[in-house]
């Protein structure tokens, strides 16, 4: 399947809360979406989002670790897309703009420069021998709560995942409506 033949009505899946649609069929995408090629992807892909929007832990420090992650990884769908949302979320354009020099803003509260710390050390789990050293585990933990850890950890997964869906199949930023 070629991007070309994607459903024009195909929705959701650029983002855990189903936020964008295809506008673009001719973008240059090596395939179309996998999530949405492969049956049944789409909808546990987004369940897994919903677990963790579920779960308590907040949107703000979520957008947080989607913008930096994508990042990190080069996904520029992820990115346009992170940006659009945290925005509709109220983030503000300062912040999102330092969010790859968080160390050295003054604008992230401790618990969300611990969630950054995470999301960098779990996405770049090669860099290093130990990948998740325990003072960045540690400092994590220090600000949350089992239940909203286990979801923090499940969204720099998530996040990764579908960062890598997007950059080995080419998907190209700005073929998704926001």
């Amino acid at each position: 399947m070629t991007t070309t033949e994607l459903d024009p009505q195909a929705t959701g899946g650029c983002s855990p809360d189903g936020g964008c649609v295809i506008v673009d069929h001719h973008a240059g995408a090596r395939i179309g979406q996998p999530a949405m090629v492969v049956p049944g992807a789409m909808e546990a892909l987004q369940g897994v989002g919903a677990a963790i929007a579920a779960s308590g832990l907040p949107e703000g420090v979520v957008d947080l670790v989607n913008l930096r992650v994508s990042q990190i990884n080069g996904c520029g769908v992820c990115l346009l897309g992170d940006v659009h949302i945290a925005k509709k979320h109220g983030e503000t354009d300062d912040r999102i703009a330092v969010v790859a020099a968080w160390r050295e803003a003054p604008f992230f509260t401790p618990a969300e420069r611990a969630a950054l710390a995470l999301a960098e050390a779990v996405t770049r789990v090669s860099d290093r021998p130990d990948p998740v050293p325990d003072d960045v585990w540690e400092d994590a933990a220090r600000h949350y709560d089992e239940q909203s850890l286990a979801a923090l950890v499940l969204q720099i997964a998530n996040i990764n995942l579908w960062n890598r869906l997007n950059i080995a199949t080419r998907q190209v930023a700005g073929a998704y409506e926001w």
